[in-house]
């Protein structure tokens, strides 16, 4: 949401992703079976379209309330079809988290590309970005914080690979002179967490706030904390 300098985070925070994985994830087992690769195009638009359902049927109802049988009559597609992809409704949820993440991160990686402007004032257009994401897909605020307790280790894996995009991002300006302290996982996790709650508020919770203004302030403070 990357610079060469930006190497020793990824190290770093994959360090820190795998030591959680191993530790307890508070009594529950995740499913050990990633989804299964479709081998053909009509595959990949029967597990998108499952993943997509499983989005609009996690984030209505929740996980506990939710069931495969509801999830495959909201795609469209036979029961077995999701059998055919997923082992259970637990690995279907830790597919999708992790889809949603990488969504995430796609949604805002072109942003990040075609921005010709300096470093902070990128993290700016990545939050306005975010902030889009947020308001079309308002559904992955309740998918990632029931992930906590139904898959934690990717609950744990979202944070983790999205702070170590920003430290990357930062570590990059620093090197190029942009930046005048030198970026920790505290400014990454700092600068995540705003964009967390700011997503929750003006994505989520207001339909109409001007996105844009919304980034621009926010952005500010990284202006008066970071240059």
């Amino acid at each position: 949401m990357v610079g060469n300098r930006g190497a020793s985070a990824t190290v770093t925070m994959s360090t820190v992703a795998g030591k959680a994985t191993r530790k307890g994830n508070r009594g529950m087992e995740a499913a050990a079976v990633s989804p299964r690769e479709p081998r053909t195009e009509r595959g990949r638009r029967t597990q998108r379209a499952i993943l997509d359902a499983a989005a609009a049927e996690f984030g209505d109802k929740g996980f506990h309330e939710s069931s495969i049988v509801s999830i495959t009559q909201r795609a469209g597609v036979a029961l077995g079809s999701f059998y055919t992809y997923f082992e259970s409704k637990e690995a279907l949820f830790k597919a999708l988290v992790a889809d949603m993440s990488g969504r995430v991160r796609d949604h805002v990686a072109p942003v990040l590309r075609e921005h010709r402007g300096g470093a902070i004032a990128a993290e700016g257009v990545a939050l306005e970005a975010f902030l889009r994401f947020a308001r079309e897909h308002k559904e992955i605020y309740r998918i990632i914080d029931e992930a906590e307790f139904v898959a934690p280790e990717d609950w744990r894996a979202h944070y983790l690979n999205t702070a170590a995009r920003i430290l990357e991002r930062l570590q990059a300006a620093r090197a190029k002179g942009e930046l005048g302290v030198e970026p920790t996982e505290v400014h990454a996790w700092a600068i995540m967490g705003m964009n967390v709650f700011l997503g929750l508020r003006f994505g989520v919770m207001d339909g109409a706030a001007d996105l844009g203004a919304v980034a621009s302030q926010a952005n500010a403070l990284l202006q008066g904390g970071l240059g």
